[in-house]
Formats: C-alpha cells, sequence, structure tokens
C-alpha cells in the first residue's frame, strides 16, 4: 500500500519497521489485523537505511504503536532444521522525532 495512500487513513494499529540487514529497513503496517506492506509512490517497497529515517519517511502516520521487527538467519546459517514458526522479534520503539 502506498505511503501517500496511508497518510489518509485515519488510524493504523501498528507500523513494523523491518530490520533486514546491517543497514536496511523496510516498513509494513497492520490496520484492522491486516499487515500491509509500505510502498513508494512508484509502486517499490520503501527503504530507509536507519530506524530514524523510517520514522522520518512514516512521519505523517497516525500510528498507534511501533515496532522494529527482526527476524534472525541464525538457524539457517547453522544447518539448523526448518521451524513451523517464526523466530521474529518484535520491540516496541518510541519516536523521539530525531529527525
Amino acid at each position: 500500500m502506498s505511503l501517500s495512500k496511508l497518510e489518509k487513513f485515519f488510524f493504523i494499529d501498528k507500523l513494523i519497521i523491518h530490520s533486514l540487514d546491517l543497514s536496511l529497513y523496510q516498513a509494513s503496517v497492520v490496520i484492522e489485523g491486516q499487515e500491509y506492506y509500505v510502498s513508494d509512490e512508484q509502486g517499490l517497497m520503501l527503504k530507509a537505511l536507519s530506524v530514524v529515517e523510517m520514522q522520518k519517511k512514516c512521519s505523517k502516520l497516525n500510528v498507534t504503536k511501533q515496532y522494529l521487527r527482526h527476524t534472525s538467519a541464525y538457524d539457517e546459517m547453522v544447518g539448523g532444521p526448518t521451524k513451523g514458526s517464526s523466530n521474529a522479534l518484535e520491540v516496541l520503539l518510541l519516536d523521539n522525532e530525531y529527525y
């Protein structure tokens, strides 16, 4: 869902900033229990090089809570078995408006 379309929503339950690599982040939002990835106006996934940069890009969204989500590839790297459940870690974030 595009960022400009999301800015028109009155209420977004949750903003999730996905930590993909050392300095690569993408975002998704949860609206009425459904998760949507955030895109730019060209339809490409919204990307940022820091959490603060992503918070700045999403600052006009009416979000109740923000989370940082990281999914570890450790099990895969050490040859562990595939798990049926996710090993994602979610941490509550505050927007201190450092931008």
